[in-house]
């Protein structure tokens, strides 16, 4: 058997009661904008929203100033766009699942620590296995709960995290780290395929990003430009001294960067904590752009500015 190369899916067509459905269905809550980039994006990909291929979700729809919308892929998208590069085929074994019972709790049900999915790709004339795991406490939805506070008369943080059960990773934990698993095998095997492409269950928990305004969007937006006319649209900006010039560091080597950044000032929290606040932005667009890297980033940096919560 030889190997078959990718081959780019036509635009899907839609017919006007097609896109007239879709409008009322799939991205009821699109405004027109929304709508013409949400159908621009299902047509390259050559997904279908009317069988639940593609999504379009907009978050904070009722505040102007927080609107966002979001294209996630459902799973078997991603399953219709590996299969059309003609060198993929799933595992025919269940994912595995790893878990503890002393993590069993009202944000993790069934104490579910990783699930592990493999898929298999044709290449230099063998089938090779893709292994990739999701961890619960990396993807599972879990929410800061607010509370009504006596003394200030206004709702707060309460100090106390909760599952979101609005979708199925309360009823169905396992199916649902499966789902991430696969997505992130999928795109290990094939990154040109599923670059900027994500299922709905890995970006569950980036609600995160949420809080972005769009004039720090469009700002970001701009920015992108600016630095693909001058060459550097594969780097992050970033500042690591507040006394010297931004620093444009190739996406490849930004976690690399951020982690001996960290560990020079190990000592200093506050200082590490500063850092972070100084590049929120560029630190949510690293999350677009290499969510894996900045996955342990995000981690670790918890971790170092960890003491200050804790001495709050």
């Amino acid at each position: 058997m030889s190997n078959v190369s990718r081959i780019a899916p036509a635009p899907a067509a839609y017919a006007e009661r097609q896109i007239a459905l879709i409008r009322r269905t799939m991205a009821k809550d699109c405004n027109n904008d929304e709508f013409d980039l949400f159908v621009h994006t299902a047509r390259h990909l050559g997904l279908d929203p009317l069988r639940k291929q593609v999504y379009a979700f907009v978050y904070s729809k009722d505040k102007p100033d927080k609107r966002k919308m979001t294209i996630v892929t459902g799973i078997d998208g991603f399953r219709t766009i590996a299969d059309r590069t003609g060198n993929y085929r799933p595992d025919e074994d269940e994912p595995t699942y790893e878990i503890d019972q002393e993590q069993k709790s009202p944000i993790n049900p069934i104490g579910l620590v990783k699930a592990t999915v493999r898929v298999y790709k044709f290449s230099h004339g063998d089938w090779h296995k893709v292994t990739a795991s999701a961890y619960w406490d990396e993807y599972a939805p879990v929410k800061e709960e607010w509370a009504y506070n006596n003394e200030t008369g206004r709702r707060e943080p309460s100090g106390k995290k909760a599952l979101d059960t609005s979708g199925n990773w309360g009823k169905m934990p396992r199916l649902m780290l499966a789902k991430v698993a696969e997505a992130l095998a999928l795109r290990k095997a094939w990154p040109d395929s599923f670059a900027n492409v994500y299922a709905q269950e890995e970006v569950d928990r980036t609600r995160i990003l949420d809080d972005m305004t769009p004039s720090e969007a469009a700002e970001a937006g701009n920015t992108a430009a600016r630095l693909e006319k001058v060459g550097l649209a594969n780097t992050l900006m970033l500042s690591f001294d507040p006394k010297h010039d931004l620093e444009a560091v190739p996406i490849g080597k930004a976690a690399d960067r951020i982690f001996a950044f960290i560990d020079e000032n190990r000592d200093e929290p506050s200082a590490i904590a500063l850092w972070q606040s100084r590049n929120r932005t560029a630190l949510r667009e690293f999350w677009g752009r290499a969510p894996t890297d900045a996955l342990e980033v995000k981690k670790a940096l918890e971790k170092a500015t960890h003491a200050i919560g804790a001495d709050a």
